[in-house]
């Protein structure tokens, strides 16, 4: 009896002791790769995580943290592959469903997205990410009373959210709301004047009322702050269109097609100065393409007829 007992109890010492030893080890790895997240080497950081992996493959805090390496990189497939990983190993993980829902909307899986969030809402109602990505994604699915509601939602849970304020302000834009627009968007620069979103939102509220020159210089506010912004250029390229600028206009298009080749307005914006110089293929093959990349841009059926009425001309 005391032979058997002893041997039960070194069994369970050593069971513990691995135990203890696997467990000791997860954490070293997840250490060192977020140390190595911190030092900003994320291919070693995925390297530890991965090791972490393969002693337990629901290691929730590697597969999450590998996931939002993934994000970061804009390799939206390979981090939906852990986040939703995370969510089979651990369904009451709640961190893993804002980052899928986010991961989900990158990717343009808007009902998926808002899935994500409802089962956030189950216990965390009155959160601020919550309501304020539940807004972005009902304004890709063009539905801008719900997405009001919920940045409306969202101002009442935070205090001098400037972002809420241009959300609301762009909100107003698509809705045709002009003046309401433009007032948010100066509150919004009144409380933080380095945002280069709401100069660039401005910008297209000016050009809405036809103040090419107030237009003008709230895009080149926007690109002060900041130099690469894909969208305000893109917006003075338009503008310098406006304005028969040819040249000044084609430069700013192109360099914002090079810092985002995923932005169909630019195309379009391309299409039309090929228009201008009677390029009427050229033309129309960027107006397709805009159109192939977002339905709703805006015009883009009228600038398809006027490129192939002038072929027609040209034939």
């Amino acid at each position: 009896m005391i032979s058997r007992t002893f041997i039960t109890l070194v069994f369970l010492a050593l069971l513990s002791s691995c135990i203890d030893s696997t467990d000791t080890k997860l954490q070293r790895f997840l250490l060192k790769g977020n140390e190595a997240l911190i030092e900003g080497n994320s291919q070693q950081a995925l390297y530890y995580f991965g090791e972490s992996l393969k002693l337990d493959s629901c290691f929730v805090d590697a597969l999450n943290n590998s996931g939002t390496i993934y994000f970061k990189q804009g390799r939206y497939p390979e981090a939906l592959e852990f986040y939703s990983a995370v969510v089979s190993c651990k369904p009451d993980y709640l961190p893993v469903y804002f980052n899928r829902s986010n991961t989900f909307y990158e990717l343009k899986e808007y009902y998926s997205a808002l899935k994500d969030l409802d089962k956030i809402r189950l216990t965390k109602p009155d959160t601020f990410p919550l309501h304020f990505t539940e807004g972005l994604v009902y304004t890709k699915l063009r539905n801008y009373d719900k997405a009001e509601q919920s940045f409306t939602k969202a101002s009442g849970l935070t205090t001098n959210n400037t972002e809420v304020l241009i959300n609301l302000a762009t909100l107003a834009y698509y809705k045709n709301e002009l003046d309401k627009s433009k007032t948010l968007l100066q509150k919004a620069i009144q409380q933080n004047d380095s945002i280069a979103n709401a100069y660039n939102t401005l910008a297209l509220v000016e050009l809405a009322f036809n103040n090419t020159s107030e237009a003008l210089k709230a895009v080149n506010s926007a690109l002060a702050l900041d130099k690469d912004d894909a969208y305000a250029l893109n917006n003075r390229g338009y503008i310098h269109l406006i304005e028969n600028r040819l040249d000044a206009a084609l430069e700013d298009i192109n360099q914002s097609i090079f810092i985002d080749p995923s932005n169909a307005w630019a195309y379009r914006n391309k299409g039309i100065y090929y228009l201008k110089v009677k390029d009427y293929a050229n033309a129309l093959r960027l107006f397709k393409q805009a159109k192939s990349m977002d339905d709703f841009v805006e015009n883009i059926d009228k600038y398809i007829q006027e490129a192939e009425a002038g072929m027609a001309k040209k034939s």
